[in-house]
């Protein structure tokens, strides 16, 4: 494996944003859903005109992970209003963090993180959240092997199918 570079993303990199959004959550979600939940929350999700409004919030942040020139995750986090819920202008939201398949294990997902971490003392966050699917047992215990706890949950709807995030913190002061 050659060495991963995270890059701070822009809206040049909308296209780039698009295609590993759609890769990463069809890859991790398309067995637990039908396929055309999966098609319309992917077209309304990653809509060329939603990620143009994301990219443009001066509270979203974005980053690339690289291996060459070749993107194999990304990461979005919100302050402020751009906050999908506490809007707790102390916290820092990972809405997402995103890995191909084929990165899985290699630690991309880490130094993703390790972005979003660096973002927040960087904004002199308090604490770090996020909602994450109670069945994606992976990634749950990544995060807690990360220190985060549970403190509650919520819904996440794709198509008529209600599923429980479980929600997420990390205390950082």
């Amino acid at each position: 494996m050659s060495s991963i570079t995270v890059l701070k993303a822009g809206i040049n990199d909308l296209e780039t944003i698009q295609n590993i959004g759609i890769q990463t959550f069809s890859e991790t979600f398309s067995e637990s859903n039908s396929e055309e939940a999966m098609k319309n929350y992917l077209e309304k999700s990653f809509s060329t005109e939603k990620l143009k409004s994301e990219l443009n919030n001066p509270d979203s942040h974005f980053y690339i992970a690289w291996e060459e020139d070749i993107p194999v995750g990304y990461l979005k986090l919100n302050s402020g209003s751009a906050q999908t819920e506490l809007q707790d202008e102390t916290a820092l939201e990972i809405e997402r963090i995103y890995v191909k398949k084929s990165h899985h294990g290699q630690k991309v997902g880490q130094l993703l993180y390790d972005q979003a971490l660096e973002t927040a003392q960087n904004l002199n966050k308090n604490y770090i959240w996020l909602g994450v699917w109670e069945n994606n047992s992976r990634a749950v215990r990544f995060y807690e092997k990360n220190g985060f706890e549970v403190f509650g949950n919520h819904t996440f709807r794709l198509g008529d199918d209600e599923q429980t995030d479980l929600m997420m913190k990390k205390i950082l002061k």
